[in-house]
């Protein structure tokens, strides 16, 4: 199972597992995509906001009269949310926390039979660096992605003694179509490390292969920033304030 693959990222690990021999069940808003990739891999399809709590339940419960065994959940459905605290749109204040945080949650309680059911089960959260790093100019989204990577690392304790693992992927900026980060960025050191989808869905590969429990994409510099989060707070903060100015995307 995989959300949010009707592009970018999704995709990209639609592709990548179904090479490595998954079938895939896709999982995203646009019908005519989802049908186009799943066509092109042999999988299946369905229409789903994660967003929609009652969607979810409606669409597991398909899925799972289907194929009561599944091995893979790959949360990975997110939107942007550029924009402070003061002047983003509520809407968006809710619509990315239903979307990147709870989508995960419904997802996951959707589906825990079938994963329950499959001996040797993992689900794959695609967090962000921004759930380790504060970042005010888009603090919606990092809020968001802080209560994803808290719910990952909560499930991970909680569903290792039925032998579900739990993989936590924390990419840097990413170039897609929801997040085009090439255009946005101003800083010349970040646009040197944006990633492209092939390289995170390589990421998910390696994580469930070896059994990675968090993997920061790439290492540097993205592991440094959340070490600098956690050991200096303060200082950090106004660091990353003081650079807003050269920043435009998440």
């Amino acid at each position: 199972m995989i959300t949010g693959a009707s592009s970018g990222i999704g995709e990209a690990t639609t592709r990548a597992l179904a090479k490595r021999g998954w079938y895939c069940v896709l999982l995203a808003r646009r019908a005519d995509e989802l049908e186009r990739i799943a066509g092109e891999i042999g999988g299946e399809w369905e229409v789903c906001d994660v967003a929609d709590r009652a969607q979810v339940d409606d669409v597991a419960a398909r899925v799972l009269e289907r194929h009561p065994a599944i091995g893979l959940l790959v949360n990975n459905a997110g939107i942007p949310a550029r924009g402070s605290f003061l002047d983003v749109d509520p809407e968006l204040v809710e619509r990315v926390t239903a979307v990147n945080y709870l989508g995960s949650v419904w997802c996951l309680r959707a589906f825990a039979d079938g994963l329950r059911a499959a001996r040797d089960a993992h689900v794959v959260n695609l967090v962000s660096v921004a759930g380790t790093v504060a970042f005010a100019p888009a603090g919606a989204y990092a809020a968001s992605k802080h209560a994803q990577l808290a719910f990952s690392r909560s499930t991970a304790a909680l569903l290792r003694p039925s032998g579900i693992q739990v993989h936590t992927i924390m990419p840097g900026f990413v170039e897609t179509e929801g997040f085009p980060q090439r255009t946005k960025l101003q800083s010349r050191m970040l646009l040197r490390f944006v990633l492209e989808p092939e390289d995170v869905a390589e990421a998910v590969i390696k994580a469930i292969e070896k059994g990675k429990t968090e993997m920061t994409v790439p290492w540097f510099p993205y592991r440094l920033a959340a070490v600098g989060q956690a050991l200096v707070p303060g200082i950090f903060s106004r660091l990353v304030t003081s650079r807003a100015g050269q920043h435009r995307g998440e």
